[in-house]
């Protein structure tokens, strides 16, 4: 019901764009977010957006990414900017609903030094 797209290889100091399309009965959304997972790592907070608007960002990104959304469409994107070889992980994209937290396939970002 979450569909990822947008992953790939760039460059550091490169800048990519994430989207997310929610389908299904999960609407309205109240909070949509990406969170991301490296080999060995934990799953980490990139951004989360409430309904509203109000944006929220993990530490390591603040000032490079910035998330958005539309309500109306139920999608949400991830703008991200001076990418950083740190940056590769499997991004997920997450909505919440009722509730219940839906999660995308995860879409990959490699950023190469």
């Amino acid at each position: 019901q979450l569909q990822a797209s947008g992953g790939g290889l760039v460059q550091a100091g490169g800048s990519l764009r994430l989207s997310c399309a929610a389908s299904g009965r999960i609407s309205p959304i109240d909070v949509m977010g990406w969170y991301r997972q490296s080999p060995g790592k934990q799953l980490e907070l990139v951004a989360t957006i409430t309904s509203g608007g109000v944006a929220t960002y993990g530490d390591s990104v603040k000032g490079r990414f910035t998330i958005a959304r539309d309500n109306s469409e139920d999608t949400e994107t991830l703008y991200m900017s001076s990418l950083k070889p740190e940056d590769t992980a499997v991004y997920y994209c997450r909505a919440d609903h009722a509730g219940r937290t839906y999660w995308g396939q995860g879409t990959q970002l490699t950023v190469s030094s």
